[in-house]
């Protein structure tokens, strides 16, 4: 991954800090918010970016996202400003990025040799799931929901198809890669770095043609989509994590999205009745928007896979350099575990799994 050369890390709270005494009256006159109520939205965990909701009487709500952490380039962020404007601009049901006053994408803004990079996006209509109490709309039966799912991820990958970028973001193997796992990964895990690179591997050999392989939204989840709950569209955003890859990563994701519906369920043979239906809905949704090969759809398990090897690597990241203090905690422990062993499905469908205690295993020394 790039690093900016020479800065110092910054962390969350200080750069709130530099926001309230100067970013936000420079970004105010650079974007045309005069005027706007400016909240800023508490930060999650793993979250990279400081984020504001703009409103205003009489104009659309809009989203500011400032993004500081140093490994990340222009030429990242341009790339996936320039391809959510190219999405929506193709129809794609995405949150539109503004342009600023001076018709930039993107802003850049110095302060006490600190680079902060500033985009500005359209709030998506709608709310989040869990805003509605993860209830779907009144009357209407929730296979809406996954077909649409689905329907709206197979538009972004077909106009994604067509798409030739200005401003490259990288590619999957640019950050997944022997070197990025032996950073992050203690040699304590050494089965799991074998799992790892193992799957990374495969990966290597396969197609990486047009129909297959292109930009795509890396973290398609409930949490980076609003629903209108009049209407049942689906707007994404936070294409914060966007990359080239394989389509089938964010199918993977989706099929994941869905054990949330019946993880206590203690009866295995009903949570795969359920997530055989579940996903055949989603996929009805997708292909009315794009081609799926079935010998793609034949890689789900390995997808499935590559997305609990991306997920564990993201919690080593989080911890940074910490990990010798963090616990590996159930939840992690389970991840790890389902990788050494090679059990498919995130484990949903294994002995491993406990409706009582879901996706939980015992702590693990690291």
């Amino acid at each position: 991954m790039f690093v900016r050369r020479g800065e110092i890390v910054i962390h969350y709270n200080e750069v709130v800090a530099i926001g309230d005494a100067y970013l936000l009256a420079v970004v105010s006159e650079t974007f045309g918010l005069e005027g706007y109520e400016i909240q800023r939205i508490p930060a999650h965990d793993g979250g990279r970016n400081v984020v504001y909701t703009c409103e205003k009487e009489g104009e659309s709500a809009k989203i500011l996202r400032i993004a500081f952490l140093p490994d990340r380039s222009r030429e990242d962020f341009l790339g996936e400003v320039e391809f959510v404007r190219y999405l929506f601009e193709h129809g794609g049901s995405v949150s539109n990025v503004i342009s600023s006053r001076k018709g930039n994408l993107l802003e850049e803004i110095t302060y006490n040799n600190h680079i902060f990079f500033v985009c500005l996006f359209e709030k998506a209509k709608g709310k989040l799931l869990v805003e509605n109490n993860y209830r779907y709309r009144e009357g209407v039966p929730i296979t809406e929901y996954y077909y649409n799912c689905g329907k709206t991820l197979g538009r972004l990958h077909q106009i994604s198809k067509g798409y030739t970028p200005v401003h490259h973001r990288y590619s999957f193997f640019d950050k997944y890669n022997t070197e990025y796992i032996d950073k992050l990964i203690p040699n304590s895990l050494s089965l799991l770095k074998e799992k790892m690179v193992g799957l990374l591997d495969t990966l290597q050999g396969l197609d990486r043609d047009q129909e297959t392989f292109g930009m795509l939204h890396f973290d398609y989840n409930d949490g980076n989509y609003s629903i209108d709950f009049n209407t049942g569209q689906i707007s994404v955003y936070d294409f914060d994590n966007s990359c080239f890859g394989w389509y089938m990563f964010d199918l993977a994701s989706i099929w994941g999205n869905g054990v949330g519906w019946i993880q206590f369920e203690p009866d295995s043979s009903k949570r795969k009745e359920f997530m055989d239906d579940y996903f055949e809905k989603v996929l009805e949704g997708y292909r009315s928007e794009t081609n799926l090969e079935e010998s793609m759809l034949e890689k789900l398990p390995l997808f499935i896979q590559v997305n609990l090897m991306e997920n564990i690597l993201g919690r080593f990241e989080d911890m940074g350099n910490n990990w010798k203090e963090s616990e590996c905690y159930e939840e992690l422990s389970y991840l790890i575990k389902c990788l050494e062993e090679d059990i498919p499905y995130i484990g949903f469908f294994h002995e491993i799994y406990s409706s009582e205690d879901p996706f939980e295993y015992e702590k693990r020394n690291i």
